[in-house]
């Protein structure tokens, strides 16, 4: 069986990532919107709107939650970042990345693991094949609980 790894995808994004991609995209960015490509791309977490905002009030406290939206529903649309909705309610942002990676998420504390599996990516395609179909692009999400939790899931 392949390792599961996790993936670096998150610690080798650079702060200029999603800048440079606004950028060769035309998109005019202004100094709010910098903030906010910055803060994203030095998220090493997924974060949603509201804690997005938080953590850019600590850098420049004249950006409004409208803003926020705004920007990341630009950014979005530009497929700059990509949305996820982890079953909280809330949808969840990651920059745009070059290589391909799916997520573990612990349903008891909301913690999200980016990792890379071969065997996985090798089975999927297979079983694409199987059915008949050449597979173009996939998004895979496991919900979890650690080993130890007894706990009833819903």
């Amino acid at each position: 069986m392949t390792a599961l790894k996790p993936s670096s995808a998150a610690t080798t994004s650079s702060a200029s990532g999603i800048e440079a991609r606004c950028a060769a995209t035309g998109m005019r960015m202004t100094e709010q919107r910098r903030v906010i490509a910055r803060v994203l791309a030095e998220a090493v977490d997924h974060p949603d709107v509201e804690e997005l905002y938080r953590r850019c009030v600590a850098v420049d406290d004249k950006i409004s939650i409208s803003t926020v939206y705004r920007t990341v529903k630009l950014f979005e649309d530009a497929g700059i970042i990509e949305r996820h909705d982890f079953r909280e309610g809330r949808a969840r942002y990651e920059q745009m990345r070059d290589s391909h990676h799916d997520h573990l998420i612990n349903l008891r504390d909301g913690k999200v693991i980016e990792f890379t599996s071969e065997e996985i990516e090798k089975l999927q395609a297979e079983i694409a094949r199987r059915l008949g179909y050449k597979l173009v692009d996939h998004r895979l999400e496991l919900y979890c609980v650690p080993l130890d939790d007894d706990t009833p899931t819903s």
